[in-house]
């Protein structure tokens, strides 16, 4: 392990007898916390800005994204890739979130799971993770086994690899093409990866498949055009879109166009053609 590496995500916190604090003095000093992660996440965004140009380039010429991580990490990258589905019309397996101890970590925390170098690999291979694809592993300390060994294992494969971690010098990124750290210092509570780790990765997450979804056509304008209508929400977002895109004044009109070809974008084409 590098010499420099240190791990800021488990140091003490800078609160002490967080017991004593009243409810109010307990979330203004969360928030205070919270409010440095942005900050932090600014100071990466040339970082970001490689990977996901990268990324994208694998995705245009037919490759998948893939998230792998553990614990929280984990559940954030599974949670990241599961939404661009509904959002983006894009097709389930474009976007894929591994998670150490598969379906069931998601909800429950399976011991041991993330400390297994090897177990990682064969996650991805059960997804035929290949050269035209892009893996990004996620892991708050940097050092989580799991992670290390899929990603290592992946540059032996010659797949491109990107990385999220939270402390500076992480083992992480020493096997990542593209690597992220977003150094946000120690949690409220001492060694709680979740707080500001978890929000960390998630606003670099969110950056990620946003960016890459618009380099892929999946946004006009600043309206997700090619959205699954899987609820009463969005099918009313998306006739409201078709009226305003298409020139369209009567909404039931709007409507049956929409429910007719499955998205903003095809309805719009079709009414404009027509």
């Amino acid at each position: 392990m590098d010499s420099k590496f240190e791990m800021i995500t488990e140091q003490p916190s800078q609160y002490r007898h967080l017991e004593k604090m009243s409810v109010s003095e307990l979330l203004k000093n969360i928030n205070s916390e919270d409010k440095s992660v942005p900050l932090a996440v600014e100071k990466v965004i040339p970082q970001i800005e490689k990977l996901v140009n990268s990324a994208a380039d694998k995705l245009l010429t037919g490759g998948r994204l893939f998230y792998i991580g553990a614990g929280t990490s984990g559940r954030l990258g599974v949670v990241d890739a599961s939404e661009c589905p509904p959002t983006y019309g894009v097709p389930y397996g474009l976007v894929i979130g591994v998670i150490a101890g598969g379906t069931k970590a998601i909800t429950q925390a399976v011991e041991f799971a993330e400390d297994s170098a090897e177990r990682g690999w064969l996650d991805l291979l059960a997804h035929q993770v290949s050269s035209k694809d892009f893996v990004i592993g996620i892991a708050a300390s940097g050092k989580t086994p799991y992670v290390l060994g899929a990603l290592k294992t992946c540059r032996e494969n010659g797949i491109s690899t990107g990385s999220i971690s939270c402390n500076p010098a992480a083992p992480v990124s020493e096997h990542a093409d593209f690597p992220i750290e977003v150094v946000v210092g120690p949690e409220f509570v001492t060694g709680s990866t979740r707080m500001k780790s978890g929000t960390a990765q998630k606003l670099v997450l969110n950056m990620i498949s946003t960016s890459v979804m618009i380099q892929l056509g999946r946004v006009e304008d600043n309206k997700m055009v090619n959205m699954q209508l899987t609820n009463d929400k969005l099918v009313d977002r998306g006739v409201k879109m078709v009226m305003q895109n298409a020139g369209i004044t009567d909404y039931e009109i709007a409507k049956g166009l929409l429910l007719q070809h499955g998205s903003v974008k095809k309805a719009v084409t079709e009414h404009l053609k027509n």
